[in-house]
């Protein structure tokens, strides 16, 4: 069992920035490949970034490419996701989940573990 709790989310004009946090307890959070994804309104959740147990390995969807870099401390247990250049389009709210899977896996069906979600909202 993994518990994941997500921080940072908030309001931010277009062009800014945030960072956002999540936080692991449980099992052995260096065990736990780590993404983020995101669900706007009306839409399917949606990949955004993945980065593996040692942090060689990332994945970006192409929407967040250049703008956003997931990064992880596998000491604090914590995996976070730099956003820059934010536009309206990222308003979301953005989950954190973990999957023991060893490749960098892109949809929600291949995580077992997730957050409850942080807000992001970009205004234009």
């Amino acid at each position: 069992q993994v518990q994941l709790v997500e921080s940072g989310g908030g309001l931010v004009q277009a062009g800014g920035s945030l960072r956002l946090s999540c936080a692991a307890a449980g099992r052995t959070f260096s065990s736990y490949t780590m993404g983020w994804f995101r669900q706007a309104p009306g839409k399917a959740r949606e990949f955004v970034a993945t980065i593996t147990w040692s942090g060689e390995s990332t994945l970006y969807a192409d929407s967040v490419k250049g703008r956003f870099t997931i990064s992880r401390d596998n000491a604090k247990n914590k995996v976070s996701l730099q956003m820059n250049s934010l536009k309206p389009e990222d308003t979301a709210v953005y989950y954190c989940a973990s999957t023991l899977l060893r490749s960098a896996p892109t949809t929600a069906n291949e995580y077992n573990y997730w957050g409850q979600g942080t807000q992001v909202t970009v205004s234009s």
